[in-house]
């Protein structure tokens, strides 16, 4: 945001809010990591190949396509706050479903579990960052990465806490359990303090039924996801987040196996490995704000993704096991800032829920084909060829950075 270097005081209501959307946050990146660091023993349990955990992962994707796709229209009809106690109490619950699918050694358990985590990490990734969005708006402050940052916080909590439970072999099923308890605590806190009328449609019937409205973005049907997408704008957006959303979800969703299977690591190790990637992400999520003061977000976002770039290079080319996992702390970094940056750009719209809900879209387009290519790839070239794909991507989206510019005063979105 062009103010941000005024860094004016948030009211209490605005602190508020922002504690509860950071603590959401935080329960969705401990319960990503505790995922993702207990996946060679989920694997383990399950007896699957790299394609058969690649379809396990599918579940994880769907889910996620279903809960984004649909949360822009909840969030327009119901709000932030019902759509984000609906996407939570789907989350906690996928949470548990993983822990007791992998106790039965069931691959379609683990997979609804995921689903279910998924479902509701879609669901409530329009709600937050809508209302997040609003927040900047009214204090004239960042929000959005740092809020970005309490997720990458929670995967190192995750991470770390995994990491320990791993090297004195504690029960998956337990491990989940814990996390959904836990984090059905902190949801049920948290939704009180989220408005109900953030997001919700400021058009009437009776304008949606009006000549023309159905295209504009507000009236939220089918052609006017459409319309949205004939906008260069967006959609140039749309594939910056599609490319650093598949950089993040790659190393979320194979980034302990990469480094045990591609580069001869032990499991302990490539969890640890993954622990310096999310604390990467973390790093540049929270120095985010005064970075883009500085510089603005078309520039941040031009290098954020020529360091992925780089470090994913590394990662894949380098065939020594610490330089590789040196290099994931680029991977990281780069990241770090895709998502939230891009997010907050599509906001600045005059209907931030339908431009939000089609970028954000778009980077769940990366975890739907993501999961199930690389590990289709994976079986054929090994897990390091397949993360070309994920490097060539990523170097292209530097050169669509532009979009994420201010727009000039009195413009269309």
């Amino acid at each position: 945001m062009s103010s941000v270097a005024a860094r004016p005081a948030f009211t209490p209501q605005a602190a508020r809010r922002r504690a509860a959307i950071f603590a959401v946050m935080l329960v969705v990146g401990v319960g990503i990591a505790s995922w993702t660091v207990r996946t060679p023993a989920v694997r383990d349990l399950l007896h699957a190949s790299t394609a058969e955990m690649g379809l396990v992962l599918f579940g994880i994707s769907v889910g996620s396509m279903t809960g984004v796709l649909s949360s822009a229209a909840i969030v327009r009809s119901r709000g932030a706050q019902f759509t984000v106690a609906v996407g939570g109490s789907a989350f906690v619950t996928g949470m548990a479903l993983i822990g007791i699918g992998a106790a039965a050694a069931l691959d379609a358990g683990v997979f609804t579990g995921l689903a279910f985590v998924g479902l509701g990490a879609g669901l409530m990734e329009i709600a937050l960052n809508v209302e997040g969005a609003a927040i900047e708006t009214e204090s004239r402050r960042s929000v959005l990465p740092m809020m970005h940052g309490f997720f990458s916080l929670g995967t190192v909590v995750g991470a770390v806490a995994g990491i320990g439970l791993t090297a004195i072999s504690f029960p998956v099923v337990w491990h989940m359990s814990a996390v959904a308890i836990g984090g059905a605590a902190i949801v049920f806190w948290a939704v009180r303090r989220v408005p109900a009328e953030t997001g919700r449609s400021a058009v009437s019937p009776q304008d949606v039924s009006a000549p023309g409205a159905e295209a504009g973005p507000a009236g939220g049907g089918f052609r006017a996801q459409l319309g949205l997408w004939r906008q260069r704008r967006v959609l140039m957006l749309g594939l910056i987040v599609l490319a650093l959303a598949l950089a993040e979800g790659s190393a979320n969703d194979w980034l302990p196996l990469l480094m045990v299977d591609g580069h001869g690591a032990s499991p302990a190790l490539g969890s640890v490995i993954f622990t310096g990637f999310a604390l990467a992400m973390t790093a540049g999520r929270f120095a985010g704000e005064p970075l883009l003061a500085r510089f603005g977000n078309a520039a941040v976002l031009r290098v954020s993704a020529l360091v992925s770039a780089a470090g994913i290079a590394t990662v894949v080319f380098a065939d020594n096991v610490i330089i590789a996992g040196l290099a994931v702390a680029l991977w990281g970094l780069g990241a770090a800032l895709g998502f939230p940056v891009t997010l907050s750009a599509a906001a600045e719209s005059p209907d931030p829920t339908s431009t939000v809900g089609a970028v954000a879209s778009a980077g769940y387009v990366a975890f739907l084909v993501g999961p199930p290519l690389l590990g289709f790839l994976g079986d054929h070239v090994g897990l390091r060829g397949a993360m070309i794909v994920v490097l060539v991507v990523v170097a292209a989206a530097a050169t669509l950075t532009s979009a994420a510019k201010p727009l000039p005063a009195g413009s269309p979105s």
